[in-house]
């Protein structure tokens, strides 16, 4: 979601994009990552200067809101610009002066300048020093009578001049300022602005570019590389062609057939014509001044980063689904590289046995992973629904799973078939499901607060028994080693102990709070929650009395858990975005992960202890080294 987030670095190796708080740079080649960590909020822009010595990126940061990393430094509502060395990989300077948001942010062709837009807070532009990494001067953005301006991007030749553009005011807010709409007819109400910069009186200078009588919202901007035109990309479609010596409209279009939701990003190309990006996901090679497609491919998902490599032989497209394709200049066949979920994740899986590949499942779809890799080996979709929960059978031959329509399905791993069906399987969408090893039984549990078990034969699904002891959603089922009981959690507060020979329940376990996720101990004496109360409690599965209970968060509900095979550890992950791993016997933490910008919603161990895999409601999939040897 992050407008123009991907990018090519000029060393032609690496691409460098923001996933949350931090920004990932990634080998081309050889898929290695690294990142860099130092924003306390999700990163809103990133840019590379043209040497590749320099990436600088800003940062969203709520009103009122304190950074993370230093509560006594920066005023609240503060949103940071970072400049770090590419190189190095670290942090060089912090540059603070926005309100809010960081808008856009562009390197001077020299790397001498570094020019960034603050969002609808703010509304101002500044020009920093990147040698002395302070700043020489700003101004409002936009004049008084207009929107706030959304783009920015640097003269290719000159290390004084930039353009910003971006959104008109609403008429009810213009006809405020200007008290009627004739008026405001006849003002140069433009949000086009060629800027100048004055170094030897700190100033810089807007001039207004003319559009006649055409208004238009800006969602894109690119320069020519001699600095001739610039073109914007417009919410209605269309193209504007424009003279930054001028100031005046060269040209526009296409005049018929306007690009679906929007030009949401644009690139022009050394070799001549423009690369145009829709938000419908219409990816289009075209020349001005007719814009007519003489190329063009259709993505998944709208596009909102088209960056080249090199002089543009091949490039990079980035789409709102979280693809990122590479496509050939020659040929125009988009390839898919790397993708990831862009909803929240709502449930990860390991097989049996195996930390080869995993599960997760989010909104729409379930996706299969190869852990090394992070490739997508696989992806099952039912339109519009959602899955709330996985499990592979034992003997891996498919893969359980729970929807919002109250259906479970059960498809194969290795195809994506569907298998079969279990229609009406609850009332309330079913929210949680566990298989038992014998792959004879699977066991769900409904928004309604019934636990049901089925019966799985080989072209039979019976209902053996429906428990209803819960009164809220079932959020959370584990099943014992021989498959005599299970324990269910939910989010009426208790957490029931099943027998599944019986079919009745066992022991009941109540607290103040709602149950998000329960463990059993690998020897099965003991079980772990823990919930919204931030609290991780041990009870005994025997008589269902509490042994001890732990502050598992110092804010925000815990929502994942695992614990190890032999019981030595177990980690937990929830709204602190913090992943946790725990000493049992002494019930203290080990070691902390930072990296979540979202909050956690599941966690695994993988079988070997060689990973740990956390999943959080803004899409995320990270991979940890488990701290201990496995």
């Amino acid at each position: 979601h992050v407008p123009t987030g991907l990018k090519c670095h000029p060393d032609q190796e690496h691409l460098v994009y923001p996933l949350g708080c931090t920004i990932l740079i990634q080998a081309l080649n050889t898929q290695e990552q690294n990142f860099l960590h130092g924003h306390g909020n999700n990163v809103s822009c990133v840019t590379i200067s043209k040497s590749g010595v320099y990436i600088a990126s800003g940062q969203v940061t709520f009103m009122g809101f304190k950074p993370v990393y230093d509560l006594t430094v920066y005023s609240c509502s503060q949103a940071d610009i970072i400049l770090w060395h590419y190189e190095k990989r670290e942090l060089i300077a912090r540059l603070s002066l926005h309100k809010g948001k960081i808008e856009a942010l562009a390197f001077s062709p020299n790397d001498l300048y570094l020019v960034s837009l603050g969002g609808p807070d703010d509304g101002s532009v500044v020009v920093w020093s990147i040698a002395k990494r302070d700043a020489i001067c700003g101004s409002p953005a936009a004049g008084l009578n207009v929107g706030n301006a959304t783009t920015v991007i640097f003269s290719k030749c000159c290390d004084e001049m930039f353009v910003t553009a971006g959104k008109y005011a609403s008429a009810v807010k213009v006809s405020r300022i200007c008290k009627s709409l004739d008026l405001l007819a006849q003002k140069t109400c433009g949000t086009i602005r060629v800027w100048e910069l004055d170094l030897p009186n700190r100033k810089i200078w807007p001039t207004e570019c003319q559009t006649g009588q055409m208004k238009r919202i800006v969602m894109s901007i690119s320069m020519a590389d001699d600095d001739s035109f610039f073109y914007v990309g417009t919410t209605t479609g269309d193209i504007l062609k424009m003279s930054p010596r001028t100031k005046l409209l060269a040209d526009t279009g296409p005049a018929k057939d306007r690009f679906s939701l929007g030009v949401s990003a644009i690139r022009c190309l050394k070799m001549g014509g423009l690369l145009v990006g829709s938000g419908a996901g219409l990816l289009v090679f075209c020349k001005s001044p007719s814009y007519k497609p003489i190329k063009k491919i259709q993505l998944q998902g709208g596009i909102t980063s088209i960056t080249l490599r090199g002089e543009g032989h091949q490039f990079f497209v980035g789409t709102e689904e979280s693809h990122i394709y590479r496509v050939n200049f020659t040929d125009f066949k988009e390839t898919l590289i790397t993708t990831c979920h862009f909803e929240a994740v709502e449930d990860i899986v390991f097989p049996f046995g195996t930390a080869e590949l995993f599960a997760t499942c989010a909104k729409k779809d379930i996706r299969v992973w190869h852990t090394l890799s992070n490739r997508e080996l696989l992806r099952i979709t039912v339109p519009n629904m959602t899955c709330r929960g996985i499990d592979f059978m034992r003997d891996g031959k498919s893969i359980i799973s729970a929807w919002d329509d109250g259906k479970i399905r059960a498809f194969a791993p290795e195809t994506g078939r569907l298998m079969y069906v279990i229609n009406n399987a609850h009332r309330i969408g079913v929210t949680a499901i566990a298989t038992t090893s014998d792959c004879k039984r699977v066991i769900s549990g409904g928004g309604e607060g019934e636990v049901r078990v089925w019966q799985i034969g080989h072209q039979t699904r019976k209902l053996e028994e429906a428990l209803k002891e819960h009164k809220s959603s079932v959020s959370c089922i584990r099943v014992t080693k021989s498959n005599e009981q299970c324990v269910t959690a939910s989010t009426d507060g208790t957490c029931i102990i099943w027998d599944l020979v019986r079919l009745r329940r066992n022991q009941m376990i109540l607290a103040n709070t709602l149950f998000q996720c329960v463990c059993y101990h690998p020897k099965e004496f003991q079980i772990i929650t823990s919930g919204t109360d931030r609290k991780i409690a041990y009870w005994e599965a025997f008589d269902g009395s509490v042994i001890r209970e732990l502050d598992g968060s110092l804010s925000g509900a815990i929502n994942g858990m695992d614990i190890t095979v032999e019981g030595v550890h177990f980690v937990t992950g929830g709204n602190d975005h913090l992943v946790k791993v725990w000493d049992y016997n002494e019930g203290e933490v080990t070691h902390v992960g930072v990296g979540h910008s979202g909050n956690i919603t599941r966690i695994r161990i993988s079988p070997g202890n060689q990973y740990i895999v956390s999943v959080s409601a803004d899409g995320a999939i990270l991979r940890w080294k488990y701290p201990f040897p496995s």
